[in-house]
């Protein structure tokens, strides 16, 4: 049975809002996946002074993948799309994260989930809010309306 996975977009190069929509397309590719629903795209500042603003959103997919393996095929896409692993929180021209998946709590060298900062981070949580039930829980417990009011809506602009 298929699990819902939610997936982290970010890019602040090479027109960051065409870079988002490939990776969608991307994304409804991976086999044993189906895209779900998108949010609307976000923009915000960098959380490092100098670097381009970026574009965000939050895709669902329904996967029959193991974490690890959909991790590996949101690389895949990210390789695809020129994104260069140089520095930690350099500018990147596409960056997937897997937020949520379904109700696992993982916590691997390679991938944490939920994210490890989901909770600050108003450009995935507002995205995310678009597409989950009112009273959505984290699977560590967490509800979703909390996570929003601890962390407002200052800095970006949907688009």
């Amino acid at each position: 049975m298929p699990v819902r996975a939610y997936i982290g977009l970010g890019s602040n190069l090479d027109a960051p809002a065409e870079q988002l929509r490939s990776a969608l397309q991307a994304l409804d590719q991976i086999a044993g996946t189906r895209l779900v629903a998108t949010s609307a795209l976000y923009t915000s500042d960098s959380l490092l002074p100098g670097q381009p603003r970026y574009t965000n959103a939050v895709a669902a997919l329904d996967t029959d993948l193991a974490p690890l393996a959909l991790l590996d095929a949101l690389q895949g896409i990210e390789n695809d799309q020129g994104r260069v692993r140089k520095e930690r929180w350099g500018p990147r021209t596409l960056d997937l994260d897997v937020l949520l998946f379904g109700d696992q709590l993982i916590d691997v060298p390679r991938l944490k989930v939920p994210h490890y900062h989901l909770h600050a981070r108003p450009f995935v949580l507002y995205p995310l809010a678009e597409l989950v039930p009112d009273d959505f829980h984290l699977a560590d417990g967490r509800s979703l309306a909390q996570l929003l009011q601890d962390c407002p809506f200052v800095g970006l602009e949907r688009l």
